[in-house]
């Protein structure tokens, strides 16, 4: 393997919206955020959940309200 070519990889605590933190290896640094976690995504979960980060269902329907009238 080549020397200096490889990232710097850091044991990271990745933290999600939700509240579950799991340790893993990243390159992205020693603290990471996310806000959908398989511990809380629909798709794992098998339950519906309504995100709406930063209000863009109000926005599109404030956007488009005349147009369904």
């Amino acid at each position: 393997m080549k020397d200096k070519i490889h990232p710097k990889v850091f044991k990271a605590k990745i933290c999600c919206a939700c509240g579950f933190e799991v340790e893993a290896l990243t390159t992205k640094g020693e603290n990471v955020h996310v806000e959908v976690c398989s511990n809380c995504h629909p798709f794992f979960t098998g339950k519906q959940r309504f995100l709406d980060t930063a209000g863009r269902i109000d926005r599109f329907r404030k956007k488009y309200a005349k147009v369904q009238k």
